[in-house]
């Protein structure tokens, strides 16, 4: 079976082509610009074919995905002899609300409901909705489903996905703690039980999903049970650009100082808070280190501002929890920074956590990277978002 993964942004179409039968990736490719001017990059990883990389009229979603297709099955550049070879298509869908906590296969129904969800991520949920739609139109009864990045959250228990407002406003309207980034930390959740050889039902474990976006997982017996993202993925730790938890009463205050609208004090929150906001020298994290190298002392706050997040929320879930098997850093930050690794690692002394400075040092692979007689375990684990949509979606068409 081969399924093709799809994850639909406003102007932007990435997508995987995966054999199911070996889980290889046949080919790989971006769609950028779409109702602008379009851009296709396009990657065959098996045949020796060449990459397609160039400018391409792209004026809506589905000509992006009519360009993926015909790429996907070009003489030049193809992997697959015609689009019948494509039994599937996963989607990413970014909120589910309450309505969803397991992946499904589209019909009118779920799209009814999806619409329904908008409310929720209006940044995401259309793009995502396009996306079907552009797919559906395209390749007309090739059975699709979604997957979606606040399912995995849906164990969690009443008292931690509550917020401390009138209880009217969840039944009314849905405002509770949500989560992102499921997918990412269910997959990395049970590949460190692989790694461990042990069932994810008799661990414990935290994930550390940490990027230019981040949020951590509990997850306890294979279940999540806490998460740092909410009602929106605004909230937990200082992000690339975003604020993080943050005290209502200040946003009062600067609206009212500055004269601020609310869409303008979300724009600061959102985009040019976090490490950016702090440091004012980037949200990247490599510009960041290299700065506080440098002796830049906002950058080296930025840094340890995040470092004391990270650990201050998994000291949070290991009481939460009980206790903890094991803690994973995931993600672009979290698989690439040996250095921010081992500054969050620093705090877990209390926890037996020793790092093997070498192991540590490697990035792309998964590793465990605690010493052997660590009393709890510590992993880098990249994560493999498409490969779980793409295994959901063998099992419920199959």
């Amino acid at each position: 079976m081969k399924i093709l993964v799809i994850n639909a942004g406003s102007s932007s179409l990435k997508y995987q082509l995966i054999d199911m039968e070996t889980e290889e990736v046949l080919a790989k490719g971006l769609c950028e610009r779409i109702g602008i001017d379009g851009h296709l990059k396009h990657s065959p990883l098996v045949g020796g074919k060449p990459v397609f990389n160039e400018d391409l009229p792209l004026p809506t979603h589905s000509e992006a995905i009519a360009a993926v297709i015909d790429k996907l099955t070009s003489a030049e550049y193809g992997v697959v002899s015609s689009m019948h070879e494509i039994d599937a298509v996963g989607h990413r869908v970014v909120h589910g609300g309450e309505k969803f906590a397991c992946s499904v296969k589209i019909d009118d129904d779920v799209m009814a409901a999806l619409e329904e969800c908008t409310p929720f991520a209006p940044l995401h949920n259309p793009a995502n909705i396009t996306g079907i739609n552009a797919c559906r139109a395209v390749m007309g009864d090739v059975p699709m489903v979604a997957v979606f990045d606040t399912a995995f959250h849906q164990t969690m228990p009443g008292k931690a996905y509550m917020y401390a407002v009138p209880y009217e406003y969840y039944q009314n309207d849905g405002i509770r703690r949500y989560g992102f980034h499921g997918t990412s930390h269910r997959y990395v959740s049970s590949r460190c039980a692989e790694l461990m050889g042990k069932p994810i039902e008799e661990l414990k474990l935290i994930s550390c999903h940490m990027g230019n976006g981040s949020s951590i997982c509990a997850i306890d017996h294979g279940k999540c049970v806490d998460t740092s993202m909410g009602f929106t993925p605004l909230v937990g730790l200082p992000m690339g650009t975003r604020c993080g938890d943050l005290d209502a009463g200040v946003i009062q205050f600067l609206m009212n100082k500055y004269g601020y609208s609310i869409d303008e004090m979300l724009n600061i929150l959102n985009k040019k808070s976090g490490v950016l906001g702090v440091s004012g020298v980037s949200s990247d994290f490599r510009d960041l280190d290299a700065a506080a190298e440098r002796g830049n002392d906002r950058a080296r706050l930025a840094l340890d501002m995040f470092h004391y997040w990270v650990a201050k929320v998994v000291g949070s879930y290991v009481a939460a929890m009980n206790g903890v098997d094991a803690i994973i850093y995931t993600a672009g930050v979290g698989e690439n920074s040996a250095e921010t690794r081992a500054a969050i690692s620093s705090y877990f002394g209390y926890l037996g956590v020793e790092i093997d400075p070498v192991a540590n040092s490697k990035r792309g692979e998964d590793i465990m990277i605690s010493t052997p007689d660590s009393k709890v375990k510590v992993f880098v684990i990249p994560t493999n978002e498409e490969l779980v949509i793409a295994r959901d979606t063998r099992d419920i068409v199959a």
